[in-house]
């Protein structure tokens, strides 16, 4: 979407393939035993440590480990490199991984800077605006909803934006949950949702972590369904298990149901003015797992997009990624080029 030229690096064989399938040269190997030598001429740095160990849902070992990484931050930032050192105290093998940026923003100094992550890594990032600004850089250190930027998801994610050239700020939203009119008469778009996304019946639900037992309240514990009637949760490697339940009805203000039910592979039904008067009634559920090409798409990538690997491998690789549109928005007040459609990007 930008037209940016990119080297990546990537030590999972399947996520390898399927960024050389989609025309991203990539090297395999372990970001943190790479020399940065080879890179001394790039303009810019995307970085997107893995996330698994500051988490909510994992073992969170990175939080235990914040005071290691905070400090290798600061000793990869003068220039010294005790990482293995630190390394060997970790609880979690990956949490250093977070740190890593800072050895090739201090070698490289490139001309711009983003990086992404849960947003428990917020203080860390903001650790690492304090350097930056302190080389002269201009930062913007915050958590952006994935929604809000026209990604049929809401997904939320620490980011860092950095430039030596120009002011950076956060990307202007593009979309709102309620928009509201502004002072010039303009009005963002609402949220995209997953039905219309996806192309699904309306009052389709998901089910994200299988049948579970009610509360007292008659819910089930651990609030595992969402309506596809807004953006999606957000996305991990478990979306290949994601239920999608339809086959409903309306109920009418007069107490009568209308049945207006459509397969989960028929084209949502024309919304009328009378939809808000009505409520959903379930009976003869169908229902059928969320597929890749669907997980892409909430996730903003082409549905056709090469995913190589297992059917786990890809869908892990969907979610472990920052939707791209997301991205496009991100890097381009890190570097001043104006986000294109794909439409645009294609042609």
């Amino acid at each position: 979407m930008l037209g940016l030229t990119d080297i990546g690096l990537e030590w999972d064989t399947a996520a390898c393939k399927t960024a050389h399938a989609a025309g991203h040269a990539t090297i395999q190997s372990d970001v943190a035993a790479y020399p940065t030598d080879p890179f001394e001429r790039v303009t810019g740095l995307i970085a997107s440590p893995p996330c698994q160990a500051w988490s909510r849902a994992g073992k969170r070992g990175g939080l235990a480990d914040q005071a290691l990484v905070h400090q290798a931050v600061d000793d990869l930032a003068h220039g010294r490199d005790t990482r293995a050192h630190l390394l060997a105290r970790c609880k979690d093998a990956r949490s250093l991984l977070a740190a890593e940026p800072m050895r090739w923003l201090y070698d490289l100094r490139p001309e711009w800077a983003c990086l992404e992550e849960v947003p428990d890594v917020l203080p860390l990032f903001q650790q690492y605006a304090g350097i930056l600004r302190g080389w002269g850089y201009s930062v913007w250190v915050g958590v952006l909803n994935a929604a809000d930027y026209g990604v049929p998801q809401t997904r939320k994610r620490a980011i860092l934006l950095a430039s030596r050239i120009r002011r950076v700020s956060a990307p202007d939203p593009t979309h709102a949950k309620s928009p509201a009119i502004d002072l010039f008469g303009g009005r963002l778009a609402p949220w995209v949702s997953m039905a219309d996304a996806l192309g699904l019946p309306c009052g389709v639900t998901v089910n994200t972590r299988g049948d579970r037992p009610t509360n007292r309240r008659g819910r089930a514990a651990g609030g595992n369904e969402f309506s596809a009637d807004g953006p999606s949760n957000a996305l991990t490697g478990r979306a290949r298990s994601w239920k999608l339940r339809s086959g409903q009805g309306w109920k009418l203000p007069s107490g009568d149901v209308e049945r207006y039910e459509r397969a989960l592979s028929e084209p949502s039904f024309t919304i009328t003015s009378t939809a808000n008067r009505c409520k959903w009634v379930g009976d003869g559920v169908e229902e059928r797992n969320l597929t890749l090409a669907e997980a892409a798409i909430l996730q903003s990538f082409p549905a056709d997009h090469p995913f190589h690997g297992t059917r786990t491998k890809q869908f892990e690789q969907v979610g472990n990624a920052v939707p791209p549109l997301l991205a496009a928005h991100i890097a381009s007040v890190a570097t001043g080029i104006p986000v294109r459609s794909t439409v645009e990007a294609a042609a």
